[in-house]
């Protein structure tokens, strides 16, 4: 992937709001399990950050997709997966599908302040009983007039008890699973929108996840975003963005755990010697590294594919397994290394050997990973 002076300079801008932004108050949001969601995307809404791939009309850059997968490896950059995670719905998970089929009132009244970092916004997909079988899910929103009346739930929601609004996909009619849904734009304060529960996580500390409740919340039909019957079509389409992201967002961080560990293991004396003398570590370390480096080569393989107008579903799926796998293995291998300190809450690579385990889970499963990879193994070129 060839890189523009543009490309740096977003590399650069968010290195240095990292630094003097983020980072000093990491270990603070993670004790507090929030962070002050509404400061942060101001701050990064400022910077015109929120918006790289957005129509210029509501105040986005109207860049390509690979400056939003340079954002995400440079949020890597971050002490935590939280905040990467929590700015990656707002980008690019919450707002893809509302950019490209929102009417111009929706996106003037949804996507313009999440752009600047007015609004927070969350995606309203996984529930109680559906997370990665998307089809499952048992919110419905019915006709009622000039509205929608919406009853259910949503589960595992990233930044939903901050959020002011939520994309939220739902059953519109009895059809066929894969056609009779549709995303809507729904307040976060409309009445009967509950924020029932903050979900405590084993990692990712820092981003609040709820449990949100509908109860009969009418929204005026005109919130759909698109057409009806839709919705989980434009969510699919939109999973290519948010894994790879996913992707990218992975890259710095598991660089830096290989450099700190590293680090430590040169200066941690045992029998006598550095721990980093021993070859089963530093080969293994290096071994790690090459993995690292194979999927960066697979994310800008895709993302240069993805800019040129080509379906990656196949290998969008492969890089977010492949990330996924990697931060599960890359901070538990390093951990080892680091002995009893690995081992305290506080090491950043304990904080990833937690982190990182959500990988494998969200955005779709591992399995789903592999479904969809097999499938395109057993589909014949002609046919792709």
């Amino acid at each position: 992937m060839q890189f523009t002076h543009e490309h740096e300079e977003i590399r650069r801008t968010l290195k240095r709001f990292i630094t003097e932004e983020i980072n000093p108050h990491v270990d603070e949001w993670e004790a507090a399990e929030a962070f002050p969601a509404h400061e942060v995307f101001k701050k990064l809404g400022d910077l015109g950050l929120l918006g790289l791939t957005k129509p210029a009309d509501y105040g986005g850059m109207a860049l390509d997709y690979s400056y939003s997968v340079v954002m995400a490896e440079a949020l890597g950059d971050c002490d935590c997966g939280a905040i990467p995670m929590a700015v990656g719905v707002q980008t690019d998970m919450a707002t893809p599908a509302l950019a490209r089929f929102g009417s111009d009132a929706l996106r003037r009244e949804f996507l313009a302040p999440a752009i600047s970092g007015d609004a927070v916004g969350c995606i309203g997909v996984s529930e109680p009983g559906a997370g990665s079988d998307v089809a499952a899910i048992k919110t419905t929103a019915r006709k009622d007039g000039d509205d929608y009346v919406i009853n259910g739930a949503k589960m595992w929601i990233t930044n939903s008890l901050q959020a002011d609004w939520m994309c939220v996909l739902a059953n519109t009619s009895e059809g066929a699973a894969h056609k009779n849904k549709s995303l809507i734009m729904v307040p976060m304060n409309s009445p009967g929108v509950t924020r029932a529960k903050k979900i405590r996580k084993i990692g990712m500390m820092a981003s609040d996840t709820g449990l949100i409740h509908f109860d009969d919340v009418r929204v005026p039909q005109r919130n759909l975003v698109g057409q009806e019957g839709m919705g989980f079509t434009y969510q699919m389409m939109q999973f290519q963005e948010e894994r790879l992201w996913a992707a990218a967002n992975a890259i710095q961080g598991l660089s830096h755990c290989i450099d700190e560990t590293i680090a430590y293991t040169r200066e941690r004396q045992i029998f006598g010697r550095s721990v980093l003398d021993n070859q089963v570590v530093h080969f293994k370390l290096a071994e790690l590294k090459t993995e690292i480096e194979s999927l960066r080569g697979l994310v800008y393989l895709a993302t240069e594919r993805y800019v040129a107008g080509q379906d990656v579903t196949e290998w969008a799926s492969m890089a977010k397994l492949k990330s996924s796998r990697l931060l599960r293995t890359v901070p538990d291998s390093c951990m080892q290394y680091w002995g009893g300190m690995g081992y305290t809450w506080d090491n950043r690579v304990s904080r990833m050997y937690r982190d990182g385990r959500l990988a494998s889970i969200a955005g779709g499963a591992d399995e789903v990973m592999l479904g969809i990879i097999s499938k395109f193994m057993h589909t014949l070129p002609s046919q792709r």
